[in-house]
């Protein structure tokens, strides 16, 4: 099997090494101590990522759950998406980000290719935010699939669900 490696950065947010390609996931890269003020409370952040967004490299791609809530998209993880190959999201969330964002609607794929020749699939899934029947917006969840490897890895935002092998 290829190797993949997984960093754990904090919160939603992880590094993912996978067939040549670097994803980073759910970019929250804001320092402790920020607040997000939203009309019924006051989010605060506690603790600093592990990796700092200056240290993290080049990132092929960010796989955004979605872009409405800060405790997935902060504000440093927002500038950190100009800077990434492609940002795969939802289509409404591709909207409002546009530039290299791509809206993907569940079960839609869009390939990577690296200039090495490399190939990859990413893979939008049905993703729900919170409890069932609780609006929260819309969100999605990945699968990364690349045909020369033995396994493909499932992630529901950052979260790995599944091991296919």
């Amino acid at each position: 099997m290829s190797d993949a490696r997984f960093t754990y950065i904090g919160g939603p947010t992880a590094l993912i090494e996978l067939a040549g390609f670097r994803f980073l996931t759910d970019p929250t890269l804001d320092p402790a101590g920020t607040d997000y003020p939203t009309a019924a409370y006051t989010l605060h952040k506690t603790q600093s990522p592990a990796v700092a967004a200056e240290s993290l490299g080049a990132i092929d791609a960010v796989l955004l759950s979605h872009d409405h809530h800060f405790d997935n998209l902060d504000h440093a993880g927002r500038a950190a998406l100009a800077s990434a190959g492609a940002v795969f999201t939802t289509q409404l969330s591709a909207h409002r980000l546009g530039g290299n964002a791509f809206g993907l609607a569940p079960w839609e794929s869009r390939a990577l290719r690296s200039a090495q020749g490399r190939e990859l699939t990413v893979t939008a899934t049905p993703a729900r935010h919170g409890p069932a029947n609780g609006d929260r917006g819309p969100v999605v969840g990945f699968v990364l699939n690349n045909l020369g490897l033995e396994a493909g890895v499932s992630l529901q935002g950052a979260k790995i669900s599944e091991v296919r092998v």
